[in-house]
């Protein structure tokens, strides 16, 4: 195998793998706890996106009593705290990674 060949190759896995990626990203996985008052929606890369309750999920014995506005509350307080736990993840990743690799790009690794 020449060289050419091989760098055609290494080409064509790089955009296979670009492809499978965006795929990923597109794709929604969903989680579901305590027979579905709480799920969770990720990407197919597990970036989260999104936390759905129900009232009986904070008050299962009197799930009437819950209002509404608390719900949305405690769904946008909880999405916060995982994207900011997510974006701190993701940076100290990239710096170990950096670290390990002299900043050099690897596709795949971040």
């Amino acid at each position: 195998m020449n060289i050419m060949q091989m760098v055609k190759q290494a080409q064509d896995m790089q955009k296979k793998l670009k492809e499978a990626q965006d795929e990923l990203a597109k794709t929604d996985v969903v989680g579901e706890a305590a027979d579905g008052a709480v799920k969770v929606t990720c990407d197919g890369q597990g970036k989260f996106k999104s936390i759905k309750l129900t009232a009986a999920a904070l008050n299962p014995d009197d799930p009437d009593s819950v209002d509404p506005e608390v719900v949305t509350m405690v769904e946008d307080i909880v999405t916060i705290a995982i994207l900011q736990a997510s974006m701190k993840a993701t940076k100290l990743m990239e710096d170990k990674m950096k670290a390990v690799t002299g900043g050099l790009k690897i596709p795949g690794l971040f």
